[in-house]
């Protein structure tokens, strides 16, 4: 009996034949709007690519107020790259959503 692969790595799979890398590849991640979220994401993008301009990220408020989505553009070199940005994103405990 062989183990089910793991979906993110079927989502990865998918990516990394639509991409030609490097490309620009934009992320949308939301959490609810706290001091030091917009700050929190910026500082791991740049973790993962350096060369992030934090000025570049699009902030935006939900209707009620209680959620930020943040659009940030990253300069991808690599599929791991990508790999190892999304899934420290996804695990940082101030974000809910990443897409």
């Amino acid at each position: 009996m062989s183990e089910a692969p793991d979906s993110s790595d079927t989502v990865f799979d998918r990516l990394e034949k639509l991409l030609e890398f490097p490309c620009d590849f934009p992320l949308k991640v939301m959490g609810r709007r706290v001091d030091g979220f917009a700050q929190a994401i910026s500082d791991l993008v740049r973790e993962h690519a350096p060369d992030f301009d934090p000025a570049t990220m699009v902030l935006k408020p939900s209707s009620q107020g209680a959620w930020l989505s943040l659009t940030v553009v990253v300069r991808i070199e690599s599929r791991a790259q990508l790999e190892a940005l999304y899934r420290a994103v996804a695990g940082h405990p101030m974000v809910r959503v990443v897409l």
